[in-house]
């Protein structure tokens, strides 16, 4: 059986205050979604397109993210909770967005009726917190990994997260599974293993064993982290009692960022980054100007990442997400091996055919499903039998 989609699927893009005043069950929401026509409606096309420009954000934070805070530190950065802190700090970037979608909804809305700033709820804000800290946390370790490691290594170590997702996402929002959807946990965690047991052959010139090791290690335990982080994020939208629309799910980030940035902030303090990146800047191997270009670049590539990930688990899932960015893996790997020369040995080529054998074999299972569903959907409707909801 394919991933279910989250009950909150059907919600618009644009958050008219119509759909705020009655907030549908969810039940209703279920079957809603269960009984769509055949032909897909205006709603269902808006929901793949976002689901498509979701992916792309993923795509250019997944792979255009390592690569530059990977530059950072080749180039002479050494900073752990300033890089990490990037990687989240473009938080003010959301206010853009959010900024627009309010006065779009300030001009559609029927005459004499008030127009809501902010949607989200103290019970999704507080949850929303707690998560931004999880991720900052996560932010640290995984910096501190690809301060360690060529990219291609870490890449591929992150790409094992897809097994960790799945497993929390069967804990946590009882994600189904299909024979397909096992054998690629299974692929994707074999791959990680083969790198496992030559984890010192590309070691940077100049570090030690200890430091690569310990690179190794938290990189592997950003990427389970991060594997727990999304299908929470998946069940906090189940359980926030509201009604779940796009501008919600940005607020939603914009806490988690903003939480996430407070926690590497107090780090940056207590480790006086603040007042080493003149220093730093002055003395990085590409000039000073460059130095704070690729700080603000960092930025706002990691926040398309965080933004595309909510959207893509808030219009499909967690497991969903986690099989985008594992997915990214192959353009990520060739991009780093040209732009930084990085060595791939045979381990990461193994490893590397793994993990596609893993995205095929998920892919070609959600495709069955879905077929499956065209076929039965029209027989059910012409005879009056109603779907079960799974």
């Amino acid at each position: 059986m394919s991933a279910p989609l989250p009950n909150f699927v059907h919600s618009q893009f644009l958050d008219h205050n119509s759909k705020m005043h009655s907030q549908p069950s969810e039940s209703f929401v279920h079957n809603q979604t269960k009984h769509e026509q055949p032909n897909q409606s205006p709603e269902a096309t808006v929901k793949k397109f976002l689901l498509a420009f979701n992916c792309v954000l993923m795509s250019i934070g997944n792979c255009g993210g390592p690569l530059i805070l990977r530059l950072y530190f080749i180039h002479g950065g050494n900073r752990v909770w300033l890089s990490s802190w990037l990687l989240t700090g473009g938080w003010p970037i959301i206010l853009l967005p959010l900024v627009i979608s309010y006065f779009q909804r300030r001009r559609t809305s029927a005459a004499g009726t008030t127009t809501e700033f902010i949607f989200i709820k103290p019970r999704l804000f507080f949850a929303s917190a707690v998560i931004g800290l999880l991720t900052g946390l996560d932010n640290y370790l995984y910096a501190y990994g690809v301060a360690r490691l060529p990219v291609s290594t870490s890449s591929l170590i992150i790409a094992s997260q897809l097994a960790f997702t799945a497993g929390f996402a069967f804990l946590l929002v009882k994600q189904r599974f299909t024979s397909y959807s096992v054998n690629a946990v299974v692929l994707l965690t074999l791959g990680g293993a083969i790198l496992a047991l030559h984890s010192s052959g590309d070691r940077p010139a100049g570090e030690s064993n200890k430091e690569y090791v310990a690179g190794f290690l938290m990189t592997v335990g950003a990427s389970v982290l991060y594997g727990f982080v999304l299908p929470l994020i998946e069940l906090t939208y189940k359980k926030a009692k509201q009604n779940l629309t796009y501008t919600l799910v940005l607020e939603t980030q914009f806490v988690i960022s903003l939480f996430a940035t407070i926690l590497c902030t107090i780090g940056m303090l207590i480790n006086n980054d603040f007042q080493a990146i003149p220093r730093e800047g002055t003395e990085f191997g590409l000039g000073k100007t460059k130095y704070y270009v690729i700080l603000a670049l960092s930025t706002v590539i990691w926040q398309c990442f965080f933004v595309g990930a909510v959207g893509v688990i808030f219009y499909s899932s967690s497991l969903f997400s986690g099989v985008v960015i594992a997915l990214l893996l192959p353009a990520t790997e060739i991009l780093a091996v040209i732009f930084f020369r990085e060595k791939f040995q045979a381990e990461k080529g193994v490893s590397l055919a793994l993990n596609l054998w893993g995205f095929v074999s998920y892919f070609y299972g959600e495709f069955k499903q879905s077929s499956k569903k065209k076929l039965q959907l029209p027989r059910a409707q012409g005879s009056g039998i109603q779907i079960p909801n799974v």
